[in-house]
């Protein structure tokens, strides 16, 4: 048996950690963007469900990866197209709008994979890609530089939101929207249509990393196999203080420990499975537990807004 701290132990933790934190990355920084316009969407794993389903049965039928990742994508958006309706237009009650969503996707993902599929079953997925020269770096190579497209994808995303957020005048007009909407409204600003904009981009991002999971990591589909990672994802965005690269690291130290309790378990290492399974959420809750980032909330997430209310 090898040492649970030899060098191909540790490679193997990391390299596990990295795919891992794919779906996170996608589903978190979505989310971000929601949260920063104003809106929390709790519905993010309903939307990974049914979309992780379309991903996979479109796969499935047609053998195209890009048809596949495509309907997730597109079942993402109308899926952010309903909660911005309920949540924005009608001013309901976020979290419990989100709720719903949930419900709605794990149900429908349910029956639809009973009367469209039946039973398990795989399809080929994206396969790993080597990036030339850097795939060949001892050590690190196999570790980073050698991971299918959805992997890569999810890490681009990182900086690529932060510059959006950052330094562009959308990202403004969504931290506007989050910090003063009534300012941001007399200003000229439709508050209702960049928080559709940014709850759309965030239920369209949820919709990938579904398809991460159904046709990159896992290549199959069966009931709830997200197992919770939309609202991990959720619990993220606070956690990282809404900030990509914030988010990035939670995803990260999350997957690091999600991979460490696999590798014990194939490692035979003598811990109940079921304290196992459960490390990465109990990290989960003491991580937000000593968080402080929390301040840094923005001051209109979770409240509707009425033009004429201050």
């Amino acid at each position: 048996m090898k040492g649970i701290f030899s060098l191909d132990v540790v490679s193997g933790i990391l390299r596990t950690m990295i795919a891992l934190a794919t779906p996170f990355l996608y589903a978190a920084l979505g989310e971000t963007f929601a949260q920063t316009s104003g809106v929390v969407n709790l519905g993010v794993d309903g939307i990974m469900l049914l979309s992780a389903f379309a991903a996979f049965y479109l796969t499935l039928v047609t053998g195209s990866l890009a048809w596949g990742l495509l309907a997730a994508a597109v079942v993402g958006i109308l899926m952010g197209l309903l909660m911005s309706l309920v949540s924005v237009t009608l001013k309901a009650e976020q979290g419990v709008s989100g709720i719903g969503l949930y419900m709605l996707g794990l149900g429908m993902s349910s029956l639809l994979f009973k009367i469209m599929v039946g039973t398990v079953k795989t399809v080929v997925g994206f396969p790993p890609v080597a990036i030339p020269l850097l795939s060949d770096i001892p050590i690190l190579g196999p570790i980073f530089f050698r991971e299918s497209l959805l992997v890569y994808g999810a890490f681009l995303l990182v900086p690529l939101s932060w510059w959006i957020l950052e330094k562009t005048t959308l990202g403004m007009k969504i931290k506007a929207v989050g910090q003063n909407p009534a300012a941001a409204d007399s200003v000229g600003i439709s508050v209702d249509g960049i928080r559709y904009f940014s709850v759309c981009l965030g239920a369209m991002l949820a919709g990938i990393a579904g398809a991460s999971l159904s046709i990159s990591l896992l290549n199959l589909f069966q009931d709830n196999l997200t197992s919770g990672q939309g609202f991990i994802a959720v619990a993220l965005v606070y956690f990282g203080g809404w900030s990509p690269v914030g988010v990035m690291g939670g995803a990260l130290l999350f997957s690091v420990v999600n991979s460490f309790q696999l590798w014990m378990q194939v490692l035979g290492v003598k811990i109940p499975a079921s304290l196992a399974i459960m490390l990465p959420y109990l990290l989960t809750i003491a991580a937000l537990a000593v968080t402080f980032n929390r301040v840094r909330q923005p001051a209109a997430l979770n409240k509707p807004f009425r033009r004429g209310e201050s």
